[in-house]
């Protein structure tokens, strides 16, 4: 018996954009593992076939469709194209993002905040539209938004990413609040992984993120797939169907009393 037969999550289709890689990928393989169907979204063509790989190579069901975030039309189109070819969403990951360049306050334009809402927000709102007809006619959901702990703490230098992260938070309550009677659930999650994005800044600022690592109570990163993606395949499931509206920290415990991120000014 196959991964797609045995797992809690068997029978269902998830979507999880940015699924190329890092945390991503870490969700996606989990969810894979435990039987849901997964579209594996991404801009990069290659790194999302390399996921599809991992996961059909264990026994899943996986496959890749591109989509760019920077374009809310695109992700209309991948949740169309999804409906289309498996005729039901259950499970809806925005973890995409669009990079952002590090910088103080009074150097950010209006065009840093646009961007970002945009990949933060936006495409995110546009996915959750299109995946609600479905998910309220099935009376059955999950959407899990990823957030960041940057605009939890306040984190110093990203201010645009910061922002739209704490918007995609109040969305994803606002959502939370009224789709729950259609037994949909909507959660973010703020996570802390090992990622590629972290592994190039630990090598460029090794001081800064040991200082990090020290403040964390685990005094770890986590991995995306066992600590990340682990944690939402729980809460996409059956047993995690009376929790809604909730921000979860998997963070190895930094949210507690706030890491402090104080990198030089650029």
């Amino acid at each position: 018996m196959d991964a797609k037969e045995r797992g809690f999550l068997a029978g269902k289709v998830a979507i999880v954009t940015g699924a190329g890689q890092g945390i991503g990928r870490g969700v996606a393989l989990q969810l894979a593992e435990q039987g849901a169907r997964v579209v594996v979204s991404d801009i990069n063509a290659d790194t999302a076939a390399e996921t599809v790989s991992i996961a059909r190579s264990r026994g899943g069901d996986a496959l890749a469709i591109g989509c760019d975030i920077a374009d809310s039309a695109s992700v209309e189109t991948l949740v169309e194209e999804v409906a289309a070819h498996f005729g039901a969403i259950h499970i809806l990951v925005n973890n995409a993002f669009l990079g952002n360049m590090p910088g103080p306050l009074e150097s950010k334009a209006a065009g840093d905040f646009a961007r970002a809402l945009q990949g933060s927000l936006y495409a995110p709102l546009a996915a959750m539209q299109r995946v609600f007809p479905f998910m309220k006619a099935q009376g059955w959901g999950r959407i899990i938004n990823m957030c960041s702990l940057n605009g939890v703490n306040a984190h110093m230098y990203t201010a645009d990413y910061n922002v739209s992260k704490e918007a995609l938070r109040c969305l994803t309550r606002s959502a939370a609040r009224e789709w729950a009677p259609h037994g949909i659930t909507v959660n973010a999650i703020c996570p802390g992984a090992r990622t590629p994005a972290y592994e190039r800044f630990a090598a460029a600022s090794p001081e800064n993120a040991a200082q990090l690592l020290k403040q964390n109570p685990m005094g770890r990163m986590g991995e995306p797939e066992q600590d990340i993606g682990s944690a939402v395949a729980f809460i996409c499931s059956d047993a995690g169907r009376y929790m809604t509206g909730n921000t979860v920290f998997l963070d190895g415990g930094s949210h507690i009393n706030g890491v402090s991120w104080q990198p030089a000014a650029r």
